[in-house]
């Protein structure tokens, strides 16, 4: 049988008899000299053939490969979405890159059953000035009774800043849950990157006090407009 591609090859110990011609080339003992130019004239090409898919030819999962000679048996081979590139999951992943989900005219670009939110539980009482990192969690939540008013200064971590983290036109939720004694303190005061913001609040009226004995819980929408300049909406709802 003419070997016109790679898969026709034998491997066997008894195939090497076998290989005697390519593309119908004859290589076997005794072949014309001429033959021999030609015979690896042909097996480039089967071998480029192999590589585009031209031959139908498929490289096996066990050999690096996808076992699939078109893109969407590929994907259903390596365990991908047809039509896209996401894996369909089944373990456990964590992304530590920045993921964009796009969606189109039709489709809402996520869609999640059930999730939960990392929050950050600190025996600490607030005073001074709070450093809230959004990219560490996007829930704090100080359980030691507060002992004075506070200042939270919003950023993106202690080595970048909010306005390098976030884009033009991106808004994001943070929340601060802080707990009082019986003398209520209050969140009176509110930074990004270190510069002062005056929030737009929730029912038109700055809060003035917190809740003695109970727990806030502060909720913070920034957004940012242009550079190194944002809108905070910002709510306090009360705890006892």
């Amino acid at each position: 049988m003419a070997k016109t591609k790679i898969s026709e090859y034998s491997s066997t110990s008894a195939g090497a008899g076998l290989n005697t011609d390519i593309a119908s080339i004859n290589i076997d003992e005794g072949c014309a000299p001429s033959g021999i130019n030609n015979a690896i004239r042909a097996l480039m090409a089967q071998v480029k053939d192999l590589q585009s898919g031209a031959s139908g030819d498929t490289i096996p999962l066990t050999a690096g490969g996808t076992g699939a000679a078109n893109a969407t048996t590929a994907r259903t081979n390596l365990g991908l979405a047809i039509g896209t590139d996401i894996p369909s999951y089944t373990a456990a992943n964590t992304f530590t890159a920045q993921q964009t989900f796009t969606g189109s005219t039709s489709l809402i670009a996520s869609k999640f059953v059930s999730g939960v939110e990392k929050i950050t539980v600190s025996a600490t009482a607030a005073t001074g000035t709070i450093n809230f990192d959004v990219t560490t969690q996007p829930v704090l939540y100080y359980t030691s009774n507060a002992s004075a008013n506070f200042t939270i200064n919003f950023r993106a971590s202690s080595g970048t800043s909010l306005n390098t983290a976030m884009a033009t036109g991106e808004s994001l939720t943070v929340v601060f849950i802080n707990t009082n004694g019986s003398t209520a303190y209050y969140n009176n005061a509110i930074t990004i990157d270190g510069t002062s913001v005056t929030p737009k609040y929730q029912g038109t009226l700055a809060w003035s006090a917190g809740t003695a004995s109970g727990i806030d819980i502060y909720s913070y929408t920034i957004v940012k407009t242009a550079s190194a300049t944002f809108t905070v909406f910002a709510a306090q709802t009360q705890f006892v």
